[in-house]
C-alpha cells in the first residue's frame, strides 16, 4: 500500500472522517478525530485502554450517535443511519468477543448469514440451491473451515469461532469489515492464519482493525493510526509509529 495521497479529497476514500467526536456526561471519548481509509487498505488503530478506539468503531457501525463530526463511506453520510442500513450500504462488524450460533454448524452459521435470507421476505423464501451452497463452500475454505462445515460451532476452538464470525461477515460481502481485536486468545499458528486471510480479503475490500497484539499488527498494517484520549497521537506506517516518541512514551514504552 502507497502512502496516503494528501491531495485526495474526502469523496475519494473508502471512509472518511472528520472532526468527529462523542461526549458521554462531559468526557469526550472521542474529540475531534479526522481519519481516512483507503480502498483495499488495512489500516489498525492502536493505542492506550480508554484511548477511544473500540468508541471509534461503535461511531461507524451506528452502535453510539456522534456529537459532533462526519462520517463518511463511500461518498454517503453515517451519522444519520441506523446500524442495520449501515451494514446495508456495505459495512460490516466483527465484536471483541464471537457472536455465533452456537448450536449450528459450520455450514448453518454461514447460510443464515448469506444477504437472501437476512430480510423478512429473503427469509421466507429462502432456499438452499447451488448459489449458496457454493457460496458457504467458498467462504468455509478462505477461513480455514472448509472441512469443518457439519462440526457444531460450539465444539470450535477459540480461534475457530473468531474465523466463522469474520465468514460470517464476508459471505455479506462489505466493502469495509471492521474488526475489534480479531487475534484476542488465539495461538501463535492461528494468529499468522489470520494475517494471511486479511491480506487475501482486501483484494475486494478494505479492513479497519483494533488491535493489542504488536506483532500481528506489524505482519498485516499498512497504515497504523495510534489514539490517545480520543485523538490522533501518530499515524504512519508501523516503523514511523514505533519510532516516534510520543508514541513511545504513552503507549508501547508501558
Amino acid at each position: 500500500m502507497s502512502a496516503l495521497n494528501t491531495a485526495k479529497k474526502p469523496k475519494d476514500f473508502v471512509l472518511s472522517i472528520e472532526g468527529l467526536t462523542v461526549s458521554f456526561d462531559g468526557f469526550k471519548a472521542v474529540n475531534d478525530l479526522s481519519l481516512y481509509v483507503e480502498e483495499q487498505e488495512i489500516r489498525v488503530i492502536i493505542g492506550p485502554n480508554g484511548a477511544g478506539k473500540t468508541t471509534v468503531l461503535d461511531l461507524i457501525c451506528g452502535r453510539t450517535k456522534a456529537t459532533s463530526g462526519a462520517i463518511t463511506f463511500k461518498g454517503q453520510n453515517l451519522t444519520k443511519l441506523k446500524e442495520h442500513q449501515i451494514v446495508q450500504v456495505g459495512v460490516g462488524r466483527k465484536f471483541q468477543n464471537p457472536s455465533i450460533y452456537e448450536d449450528l454448524t459450520v455450514f448453518e452459521n454461514l447460510e443464515i448469514s448469506f444477504p437472501r435470507g437476512r430480510n423478512v421476505w429473503g427469509a421466507l423464501f429462502f432456499r438452499r440451491d447451488a448459489e449458496v451452497i457454493n457460496k458457504v463452500n467458498e467462504i468455509a475454505s478462505m477461513i480455514f473451515l472448509g472441512d469443518k462445515l457439519d462440526k457444531p460451532a460450539e465444539l470450535l476452538s477459540h480461534g475457530q469461532k473468531q474465523w466463522l464470525e469474520i465468514g460470517m461477515l464476508l459471505i455479506q460481502d462489505p466493502e469495509l469489515l471492521m474488526l475489534d481485536e480479531p487475534v484476542a486468545g488465539m495461538s501463535v499458528s492461528e494468529r499468522k492464519l489470520t494475517a494471511e486471510l486479511l491480506h487475501r480479503i482486501t483484494k475486494d475490500r478494505s479492513v479497519l482493525v483494533v488491535e493489542h497484539d504488536m506483532q500481528f499488527v506489524e505482519d498485516i498494517a499498512d497504515r497504523v493510526t495510534v489514539l490517545h484520549q480520543g485523538k490522533t497521537l501518530s499515524e504512519g506506517s508501523m516503523e514511523r509509529v514505533k519510532s516516534d516518541p510520543k508514541v513511545i512514551e504513552v503507549y508501547l514504552g508501558h
